[in-house]
């Protein structure tokens, strides 16, 4: 048998070529950590400048109030500060827009990864993609100008100028990109070995995909789907174009509704004194949206971890 010829140059021994110092990957590492000490870094800023304007907001507000009250109106006289009708608007457009998102995004993913020819994948993808690269705020006026009037005209009942239907439709559409591209990925990393075994005991490929491929790659998707939750839920332009702003505690979708980053926008570009109790509502809302949030991307961790498949 043939020796094969050494790694390392002529008059170099094997063991000072691998204690030669290599600075490069030194940068790389330094690069990388400094990289992942700023995304901490800046969600420990996040949460210090919320806390301490919401802790003087709950000194002067009751909490009990704050949660449980219907009444919000910081801004008005006499001041109400119950946030539930805003925590029922976010999960009310967020919910309609994860029932538009998610059987959307899938299918597309699915096509995408188990039919479509390389070339169409090719053009498509990316297609799909500069859909979330459109500001928001171009959906918003798309909501108001045409959604809306196409829903008055179409459906039976009443509905607003301003309302949540429209708003939660249109964030859908925008999370669309998130939840494809991403469960894409997901399904395109099951190994071919599965998909192979499936078809040689007779299964069709619509059967592979959904008793096979996307079970093997419901981690990622879990994870694809409640990062599309979060955006959508922490969305403010579109909200605040399309959904108006009352703070209306309904669960009408025809009426005008109020979200928590919609109250976020409204109040941060008004004429609130800094430091009043009224501009403290901005963080005491802004901290609940965090919290909420977290808790989601806290799920979505556990779950992926729990059901993530590991291929050699």
């Amino acid at each position: 048998m043939a020796t094969p010829p050494s790694a390392t140059a002529p008059g170099t021994s094997p063991s000072l070529a691998r204690s030669r110092p290599r600075y490069g990957e030194q940068v790389i590492k330094v690069v990388l950590l400094v990289a992942s000490l700023v995304s901490v870094a800046t969600t420990v800023g996040i949460v210090v400048s919320l806390l301490e304007p919401t802790v003087r907001f709950f000194g002067e507000i009751s909490v009990v109030e704050f949660f449980t009250s219907t009444n919000w109106g910081p801004l008005f006289e006499p001041p109400g500060y119950g946030v539930l009708p805003l925590v029922s608007a976010t999960l009310i457009t967020t919910g309609i827009a994860v029932v538009v998102a998610v059987p959307l995004g899938l299918g597309a993913a699915i096509y995408l990864s188990e039919y479509a020819r390389p070339r169409v994948r090719q053009i498509c993808k990316p297609v799909l993609e500069v859909l979330a690269g459109i500001p928001t705020v171009v959906f918003g006026f798309f909501a108001l100008s045409f959604v809306t009037p196409l829903l008055r005209s179409v459906l039976p009942f009443e509905i607003e100028i301003f309302n949540a239907l429209c708003a939660g439709l249109v964030v859908g559409f925008m999370i669309i990109p998130i939840v494809a591209s991403l469960s894409e990925d997901a399904m395109t990393a099951v190994p071919r070995a599965l998909r192979e075994g499936s078809f040689a005991l007779g299964a069709s490929k619509m059967t592979t995909s959904v008793r096979v491929v996307l079970p093997a790659a419901f981690s990622g998707i879990v994870a694809a789907v409640i990062l599309a939750v979060s955006r959508g839920a922490g969305e403010t332009m579109i909200v605040y174009i399309a959904g108006g702003g009352q703070p209306n505690f309904t669960f009408d979708l025809g009426k005008a509704m109020q979200t928590m980053a919609a109250f976020i926008a409204q109040a941060g570009s008004g004429d609130v004194p800094i430091g009043t109790v009224d501009y403290n509502t901005i963080f005491a809302v802004g901290s609940l949206l965090f919290v909420m949030t977290f808790a989601m991307n806290y799920v979505s961790a556990r779950l992926v971890r729990r059901y993530r498949e590991v291929y050699e």
